[in-house]
C-alpha cells in the first residue's frame, strides 16, 4: 500500500524558511516521479514543482527561484525547500507520485494524481 507522509509544515514569518519532507514507502521509489503541490485558503490547487526518477526537476513560474526540490533515494525522501517565504505561500502542501504529472501550475482538480499524503500546513505571517 502507498504511504506518503509529510511534515515540516508551521507558522513562520515572511521572509523565513521552511523544508518539507515526505517520507515515502510502498512503491519503488527509486524509480518514481515524485511532486509537491498546495492548496491555498481559497481552494486553489498549484502543482508548484516535480522531480523525476532521473533527478530532473521542475518548478512552477510563480515559485522559481525561492523553491527546491530534491530527494534522497536512500530514505525514500523528498524535500521541499521554501526560501524567503511570503504570505501567497499560505497553503497546505502534499507530496504525491504520478507516473506523469503534467503541467506544473494551477491544476483544476486538486487531488488529481496518483497518490497523496495528508498535507502539512505552512501559514505566513507578516
Amino acid at each position: 500500500e502507498v504511504h506518503l507522509v509529510e511534515s515540516g509544515g508551521g507558522s513562520v514569518q515572511a521572509g523565513g524558511s521552511l523544508r518539507l519532507s515526505c517520507t515515502a514507502s510502498g512503491f519503488n521509489f527509486d524509480d518514481s516521479n515524485m511532486g509537491w503541490y498546495r492548496q491555498t485558503p481559497g481552494n486553489a490547487c498549484e502543482l508548484v514543482s516535480t522531480i523525476e526518477s532521473d533527478f530532473r526537476t521542475f518548478y512552477a513560474d510563480s515559485v522559481k527561484g525561492r523553491y527546491t526540490i530534491s530527494r534522497d533515494n536512500t530514505k525514500n525522501m523528498v524535500f521541499l525547500e521554501i526560501n524567503n517565504l511570503n504570505a501567497e505561500d499560505t497553503a497546505v502542501y502534499y507530496c504525491a507520485t504520478d507516473n506523469f504529472f503534467g503541467a506544473l501550475g494551477l491544476v483544476t482538480d486538486c487531488h488529481s494524481f496518483g497518490y497523496w499524503g495528508q498535507g502539512t500546513q505552512v501559514t505566513v505571517s507578516s
